[in-house]
């Protein structure tokens, strides 16, 4: 594959979507952003990036996109990916989740492109039958989210199949850290460790952060979760891009192999915080695994994936660097970026 590609990033506004557009631009290569805001911010946008605020459903808005920009690849974020609101209004997921995605593989298609990169889950597991989980491992979710996520991995196997599509889907477990411009910073947080440090940082430092449930089968009663740098999966998405001629429909589950418990991820921002932090407990949320750990095996031998980030301290410095420079986050955000 050539360089200087012409790239659509779906939800590329967001958290994940934008630092992937940062390294795209870094490797020579051009980005399309589409975002409709909702979770997504406009200062995320880096300049010169070309940006259309819309819903990936609008089939008009993508054929203006396709047409004008001359689209090779999609990177598609785009996605409704709060798990607890899954479980109580399912049907958004699916429109959001699927329905708009094959609006868009349509549009593609008709417009000649048949690659595609995907932003999937370890959602689509459910609960672990044996950890770490490796791409093998029996598929069934128990959230609404993680449904969706898997009924558009099936879609792509078709549009492989029928059509000639070439995709790489990548399943991570839990997203964090920050590069040094750009971090996380959703208008409805519930990813934990951007709810511990805005927990220091913001007014509600004496509220302390929430804690959903202590009575998990793990070593302290807390969830265990998997986490990986931003950063790391910005660059497996890249070799993903790459990697669509020899496996063109890859799924890759990305983390690091090991997991914290919420209480262990709380110590250690504790830690490189050096801030006193208070909680509470509430209810477990409903759709929440017990444990989430990956095997990268597969990442690593096909893509030759690396992380540079493996040790949850130096992710944990990263995200809170970012959100210490920016404590309201992308509302103070200065013309650094």
């Amino acid at each position: 594959m050539e360089n200087n590609m012409n790239i659509l990033i779906t939800g590329g506004a967001g958290y994940i979507g934008s630092i992937i557009v940062e390294e795209l631009i870094k490797n020579n290569h051009s980005g399309v952003v589409i975002d409709n805001l909702q979770e997504g911010n406009r200062e995320a946008v880096l300049p010169d990036t070309e940006f259309y605020e819309g819903d990936v459903g609008n089939k008009k808005l993508l054929e203006k996109i396709f047409t004008v920009h001359n689209i090779n690849i999609v990177f598609h974020f785009a996605a409704e990916t709060t798990i607890e609101y899954s479980m109580t209004d399912p049907g958004l997921y699916f429109r959001n989740n699927v329905v708009n995605g094959v609006t868009l593989l349509d549009v593609m298609l008709k417009h000649d492109c048949k690659r595609f990169i995907f932003s999937s889950t370890a959602a689509t597991f459910g609960e672990p039958q044996y950890t770490p989980i490796d791409e093998k491992h029996p598929q069934i979710p128990i959230n609404a989210y993680g449904e969706s996520k898997l009924m558009f991995e099936k879609v792509l196997d078709w549009y492989h199949k029928a059509y000639g599509l070439k995709f790489n889907a990548f399943r991570y477990f839990n997203a964090a850290g920050a590069s040094e411009k750009l971090g996380e910073d959703h208008k409805h947080e519930s990813h934990l460790i951007p709810v511990i440090i805005n927990s220091i940082l913001k007014q509600n430092r004496h509220e302390g952060f929430q804690i959903f449930g202590n009575d998990y089968p793990t070593r302290d009663g807390t969830c265990v979760r998997d986490y990986v740098h931003v950063l790391d999966l910005a660059q497996a998405h890249i070799l993903g891009m790459y990697n669509l001629d020899k496996n063109p429909k890859g799924k890759y589950n990305l983390g690091n192999g090991e997991g914290f418990t919420n209480f262990e991820v709380a110590k250690i921002v504790k830690k490189i915080s050096g801030k006193e932090i208070t909680y509470s407990f509430r209810d477990r949320r409903k759709g929440d695994p017990a444990v989430l750990i990956a095997s990268s095996e597969l990442a690593k031998k096909e893509l030759g994936w690396k992380p540079k980030y493996p040790k949850l301290e130096d992710i944990v410095k990263t995200a809170w660097d970012w959100h210490s420079k920016f404590p309201q986050g992308y509302n103070t955000l200065s013309e650094e970026i």
